[in-house]
């Protein structure tokens, strides 16, 4: 318990620590599931159609949410909503685990993803309003980064242990004291949220119903796509009804007096590029994890548990990467260059992996492709939220987030379908088991190439931002000067 004589510093990293825990839960439940889907078609008689609705119902309410519960963190507070996403998502995850049925456990995932929907805004929006903008919340978002990929790691791990020694179950009662011994600490770490001028108004309920239809149909159309047929109306159907949605909702958004997103926010070039930069990044990153996952366990015969540990590498190397690098080249060549830099090493380690992706590879040599992906994904999450931050009024701190993580859920979902769709493209039931497997790592290989060169391409989209200022304009005026201009409240 932090009480009114802690020293502020003690405090912040108090802070900063919980902040940090919260996206490693998330993290880890994004890796956690994978390896134990096998057990969990099996055992709740999930048929190989529906089994990818695991994920796809906690991907769709979580994209579709997002702008919603960045709208809440604006209205309600940073601290208020954390503490409310993590019980959210606590709870459902208890649900989950005592589901006996596909239809239980995919509402129970779905409750989930509406849990993180209002968390994750949350715990970026108190980092982004609680740290000033410059070293100070540079370094907090590296800490955030590195517990991020840190999660990746443990969830991939504990997903193998824990189904292999009590079943898929443990995968999702893991998560429980987790979260709820989070938002228990929660208000006696974190201050009391301070109600910034202009946060008041009025809540854009037709906005927030147009927002949320219009992305939950998005990114249902996009998980859907691979599995239902991209002609069908929960492919392209769904596609193309959440985009007319969403341009309703832009309409919508332009003539109220209180918009769930104010247009304003897109005049600020780093907000932009990095929903930009952030979409590119996780179309890549979102279905290269699901590939290789399916090259471990389907190619290379690994178990859960072999299959978890071969993850390890990655994410140790990505940890270090945000804590070590991405602060050192933001401060010394500001974000253009660090996100080109990260987004440029990232896809050449995807490429470098794929090369190695044969039938019978060692796990030796896919070592030094997962090294290289980790430093580039390293580098360049931690960058990316920085940029989203720059310039973002305080009151508007929460539906910017938003945008970023919506950004990261919408490509996270098209890369998944997109690759997934690339990877089997050219298998057939005709085959014999060695060619079948054959095919199939052909098919994974040609799919992580494809990620790869566009992580390089994505890359690009850095030199849309401003140059940094001189560095002696900064100590001439003060405080260093920012690559954007901030916007008008």
């Amino acid at each position: 318990m932090v009480t009114s004589s802690t020293p502020p510093a003690q405090r912040t990293g108090l802070m900063l620590a919980l902040l940090a825990f919260a996206q490693f839960i998330v993290a880890v439940d994004y890796n956690i599931v994978f390896v134990a889907l096998p057990e969990i078609g099996s055992s709740l008689g999930f048929t190989t159609r529906s089994l990818q609705w695991v994920v796809s119902a906690y991907a769709v309410a979580f994209g579709g949410f997002l702008l919603f519960g960045g709208r809440v963190v604006d209205r309600l507070g940073g601290r208020c909503t954390f503490i409310l996403g993590l019980v959210v998502f606590g709870l459902s995850c208890l649900l989950g685990g005592f589901a006996e049925s596909p239809g239980l456990l995919v509402a129970a995932r779905a409750i989930q993803g509406f849990g993180a929907a209002l968390l994750t805004p949350a715990t970026l929006t108190l980092i982004n309003t609680r740290f000033a903008e410059g070293p100070a919340r540079t370094k907090a978002l590296a800490l955030w980064g590195a517990c991020g990929s840190g999660g990746l790691a443990a969830g991939a791990l504990l997903g193998g242990v824990l189904t292999q020694a009590w079943g898929w179950e443990w995968v999702l009662f893991v998560l429980v004291p987790l979260a709820l011994l989070a938002a228990v600490a929660a208000p006696g770490t974190l201050a009391p949220d301070e109600r910034p001028a202009g946060a008041r108004g009025s809540f854009d309920a037709l906005g927030a119903v147009l927002a949320t239809a219009g992305s939950s149909l998005l990114v249902l159309g996009l998980v859907s796509g691979p599995e239902a047929g991209w002609g069908s109306p929960r492919g392209a159907g769904s596609i193309v009804a959440g985009v007319l949605i969403l341009a309703v909702f832009v309409l919508v958004e332009k003539r109220t007096g209180s918009p769930l997103v104010p247009m304003r926010l897109f005049r600020n070039r780093s907000l932009v590029t990095a929903v930009l930069i952030i979409l590119v990044f996780q179309s890549a990153l979102g279905g290269s994890y699901y590939l290789f996952t399916h090259y471990l366990q389907s190619v290379l015969s690994y178990d859960a548990l072999e299959a978890g540990l071969a993850f390890v590498p990655l994410a140790v190397i990505s940890m270090a990467a945000s804590l070590k690098l991405a602060g050192v080249l933001l401060g010394r060549w500001g974000p253009r260059a660090t996100l080109f830099i990260g987004m440029s090493v990232n896809g050449v380690g995807m490429i470098v992996l794929a090369l190695a992706m044969s039938t019978h590879a060692s796990f030796w040599a896919l070592v030094p492709g997962l090294i290289v992906w980790g430093v580039g994904g390293g580098i360049t999450f931690p960058a990316m939220f920085v940029c989203a931050a720059t310039g973002v009024a305080p009151q508007e701190a929460g539906i910017a987030s938003a945008l970023a993580s919506a950004s990261q859920q919408i490509g996270g979902a098209a890369g998944l379908a997109l690759l997934v769709a690339l990877a089997t493209a050219g298998l057939s039931g005709d085959a014999g088991a060695t060619a079948a497997v054959a095919d199939l790592a052909d098919g994974l290989r040609t799919a992580m190439t494809v990620g790869g060169v566009a992580s390089v391409l994505g890359g690009l989209l850095a030199f849309t931002l401003r140059r940094p200022q001189l560095a002696a304009a900064a100590d001439v005026t003060g405080p260093p000067v920012e690559t954007d201009s901030r916007l008008p409240g």
